[in-house]
């Protein structure tokens, strides 16, 4: 996914589709001059529908659809004939959207499965022909029931990514290049910061042709709660990932233990429920430590499943690979 492609936030003003009317009508034959009411019913107006979709990855073919208008309902007609229902308006997301109402900011459904569909916006009911209201004392009813209102109001749709592991770090911590190493994705990689843009997804292989998703998700910063640098547009991406992979470069010119902490406490302050999440550490660049500087380094590690890595060197890889399968897999192990 190139940066110019991945559109991960679309707002989409929406109208779903106005009801038919009922027809207000009166058989009329030949042999038959004081036929009673027969008008049909109006149609549904169109419904707006998201369904899923595992062949979008990006929400890049929304990006210009600033409106989206449902079909009205056909009007109803003479012989108790109905309307056609209008034609509803399908948007395919990619797996892993929210939608939410634009005025209220709250939720309308979050999409996760291929082929799942949720109506956004109901389409107007039809309207009643005049035979649903005759009776004894009303036998040439005038009236028919008009066309429901339709609904209209702006949705958001925002991506967040879903993967198995999300690799969590700040910039230049070596996640876009373990990324290239182990799967087949070609994220940028390049020294300075903020090289990746956009989330990289890619399927790593594993043993007896198995195999789990790995994003890499843009370099966090300090306050990046807070919207500073690439702010939160990106954190909200990590909530879809089971397991979260701390990278700390073995360079780095903060304690280990401190660097860890301080991502840790953006992703609190960002969601809390983000803390419940599997956590693994990657010590990156371990090439450049002797096993001095390496026991050293372990000393100051928080308490969780830890391992030192090269991606360049391709050190410990297959150690990496087995901690992450282990978590991802710890209910079917009952542990």
């Amino acid at each position: 996914m190139s940066s110019p492609n991945f559109i991960d936030h679309v707002r989409i003003y929406c109208r779903s589709g106005h009801g038919g009317a009922g027809a207000a009508h009166f058989r009329r034959e030949k042999y038959v001059p004081k036929g009673g009411p027969d008008g049909g019913d109006g149609g549904r107006g169109g419904h707006i529908i998201v369904r899923g979709s595992r062949h979008k990855w990006t929400l890049l073919h929304l990006r210009y659809r600033k409106h989206i208008h449902a079909e009205r309902g056909k009007d109803g007609a003479g012989q108790r004939a109905s309307g056609g229902h209008g034609k509803d308006d399908i948007i395919e997301v990619p797996l892993g959207s929210v939608v939410k109402n634009d005025l209220n900011d709250q939720v309308i459904c979050e999409v996760t499965r291929h082929g799942e569909e949720h109506i956004i916006l109901r389409g107007g009911r039809g309207g009643l022909g005049n035979w649903h209201f005759k009776s004894s004392t009303r036998q040439s009813p005038e009236y028919a029931q008009p066309g429901g209102e339709a609904e209209e109001f702006p949705i958001v749709i925002e991506l967040k990514v879903l993967a198995d592991v999300g690799l969590v770090g700040f910039p230049n911590a070596g996640k876009s290049t373990l990324l290239s190493v182990i799967s087949a994705a070609k994220p940028k990689i390049a020294d300075y910061p903020f090289t990746t843009l956009t989330p990289n997804l890619g399927m790593v292989s594993y043993r007896n042709d198995q195999s789990f998703v790995v994003a890499d998700i843009p370099g966090i910063i300090e306050k990046a709660h807070q919207g500073k640098g690439l702010g939160i547009r990106f954190l909200r991406h990590i909530e879809r990932n089971a397991v979260l992979l701390f990278m700390i470069p073995a360079d780095t010119q903060r304690d280990v233990g401190d660097e860890y902490h301080i991502l840790l406490n953006e992703l609190k302050q960002y969601n809390p429920q983000l803390l419940d999440k599997d956590r693994l550490v990657a010590i990156t660049k371990s090439d450049l430590l002797d096993r001095e500087l390496m026991d050293e380094l372990r000393q100051n590690l928080p308490d969780i499943s830890s391992v030192f890595i090269s991606s360049v060197a391709q050190q410990n890889l297959l150690e990496l690979k087995d901690l992450i399968w282990q978590k991802l897999n710890k209910n079917d192990r009952g542990t």
